[in-house]
């Protein structure tokens, strides 16, 4: 496959993983198309008789964002590693929010990665993760503010 047509992405997202993640990877993948939004995942697209790299580059290059599902085996994956970096380096200061790195465990975020602000998925009810992860892919693509729809209350000075 060549690059995008006329320069639009063919998918909003491309969900980049490590194989202990595929639950999540999946379930991200699920939420973002139930919301309307194009997804690339390689559980469901690097389909028998693809080429699983030919696959890999065209979502890095064919994806408007790329989703980091981020765990401790995520961060020893040379294949991970690639595809994040491969978002970072065509947005290093984030001004169009083309990496979005979703952490679905308690883990560091080291090096480059320390410096994108993240969201984590994981310690909350499913309801609450899947808003989470639907603000962050709206926020992102809007390129809006996170500013809250009700004023926040007043802070009190009590003891």
């Amino acid at each position: 496959m060549s690059g995008p047509a006329q320069g639009r992405p063919r998918w909003d997202f491309f969900v980049s993983y490590t194989q202990a993640d595929r639950q999540w990877a999946e379930w991200v993948a699920w939420s973002l198309e139930d919301d309307g939004h194009r997804v690339l995942i390689q559980a469901w697209d690097f389909v028998p008789g693809s080429n699983w790299l030919a696959s890999m580059q065209d979502g890095v290059r064919g994806a408007e964002r790329t989703v980091a599902v981020l765990s401790d085996a995520y961060l020893t994956s040379v294949y991970g590693a690639a595809e994040w970096q491969a978002a970072w380096a065509g947005d290093p200061a984030g001004a169009t929010r083309t990496l979005l790195v979703a952490r679905v465990a308690d883990c560091d975020r080291p090096g480059l990665l320390g410096q994108v602000v993240s969201f984590d998925l994981f310690g909350m009810p499913e309801a609450d993760a899947r808003a989470q992860l639907l603000r962050a892919a709206r926020l992102a693509v809007s390129g809006g503010r996170a500013k809250p729809t009700a004023p926040p209350p007043f802070p009190s000075s009590g003891p």
